[in-house]
């Protein structure tokens, strides 16, 4: 079998390394238009325990990516100038382009031939090969190349903007600030001892008033400063194309058609608010990578497994995000609330998580919670 994958982010370099150790697969070339390491973004967030599929499927890769991973045991919420501790909510994090560059280490050990700066134009340049997997992301070309993928993209009404800062910090927080010029969110947490993610959030009521859509991107980081100054606590934003987007979702009728298929970014996208999507891009590889190892001469079979296998697994977890992007959509009609109720709306916004669940894993907060709590309960 001959397999063209498209796109060397971590889906595409982790697909590269499962595939060199199938023997059916006599060629096996991976394309990335970029640099090795161009890369948009700083560090990438993991629950604490979503790298765990790993340590069974693939502990030479678990072994890889760990030791270099920033922990912490709690989460933070600042609203209305208090900073309230959940406990209980493990997350890890690493470089974005750290993670990268280990991965690219262990496709070369592999085997695999990474060919970069190599942008693919048109599809009917890889016609010689027997299946075709769209790694490339949200503006998949792959993708684009095929409408009977049945693709569904809609734009969220937020807009971010994804800075650094080398302030450290030693959980992941989420601090909320209602300025005059509108209201704002962070989602900011450490990925490296001396660097941290800083994403920055303002709801659509506040971009429409203008008073920071227009900026250019040095002011905009200056602006932002201002208004996260008492978070950064002096600490300087470090920019990387960082300039006001809307988070694509992106959703897929079908998950392949003929020879072609899609994962990932390229397939589905999961807001960055629930820090689940470099790990459900590397399930959906692990998924495709076993279909085809169950149907080594039948492609079409393959790629129906993937998706008959992945697919009710990971609308969950889809559904758990989008709930989630739309409490940032509309995060400013809840800032009125006490901070403790706050915050509790914020820890039930995917619907997957009751005060039942929370008494068990956060009995720290609830214990608070009881205490300041004033939201009427059914």
């Amino acid at each position: 079998m001959r397999v063209a994958i498209v796109g060397a982010g971590p889906a595409g370099l982790y697909l590269s390394i499962l595939l060199k150790r199938i023997p059916f697969v006599s060629e096996l070339c991976l394309f990335e238009q970029n640099a090795p390491d161009s890369t948009f973004g700083f560090g990438v967030v993991f629950s604490d325990s979503a790298l765990e599929f790993l340590k069974g499927d693939d502990p030479q890769i678990h072994a890889a990516i760990t030791p270099d991973l920033e922990r912490w045991r709690d989460i933070k919420v600042v609203h209305a100038g208090q900073t309230i501790t959940i406990d209980g909510v493990g997350f890890t994090a690493v470089g974005r382009l750290h993670l990268l560059q280990l991965l690219q280490r262990e496709a070369e050990r592999a085997g695999v031939t990474i060919r970069y700066r190599r942008a693919i134009e048109n599809i009917a340049e890889l016609k010689d090969f027997d299946l075709i997997v769209g790694a490339d992301g949200v503006n998949s070309l792959v993708r684009q190349s095929d409408d009977a993928f049945g693709t569904e993209i809609r734009q969220l009404t937020n807009r971010f903007a994804w800075f650094g800062t080398t302030k450290r910090f030693d959980a992941l927080t989420q601090t909320f600030v209602k300025h005059d010029r509108g209201f704002f969110n962070s989602h900011h947490y450490r990925f490296s001892p001396n660097m941290s993610t800083f994403i920055i959030e303002c709801d659509e009521a506040t971009f429409k008033k203008g008073d920071v859509a227009n900026l250019e991107e040095p002011e905009l980081k200056s602006v932002l400063e201002e208004i996260f100054a008492e978070a950064l606590d002096g600490q300087p934003l470090v920019s990387n194309r960082s300039i006001w987007r809307q988070f694509p979702v992106i959703k897929n009728r079908k998950w392949s058609s003929g020879n072609k298929v899609i994962l990932g970014d390229s397939l589905h996208t999961a807001h960055f608010s629930i820090g689940s999507g470099t790990r459900l891009a590397l399930e959906d590889v692990i998924a495709l990578a076993s279909a085809l190892m169950a149907h080594p001469k039948d492609v079409s079979a393959a790629l129906s497994q993937y998706e008959q296998d992945r697919k009710p697994v990971l609308e969950k977890l889809v559904n758990a995000a989008n709930a989630s992007a739309t409490w940032y959509e509309t995060f400013a009609s809840k800032m009125p609330l006490p901070p403790y109720d706050f915050a509790m709306s914020y820890l039930t916004r995917t619907g997957r998580m009751s005060e039942d669940k929370l008494r068990q894993q956060s009995p720290n907060f609830m214990a608070e919670y009881d205490k300041h709590r004033t939201l009427k309960t059914a």
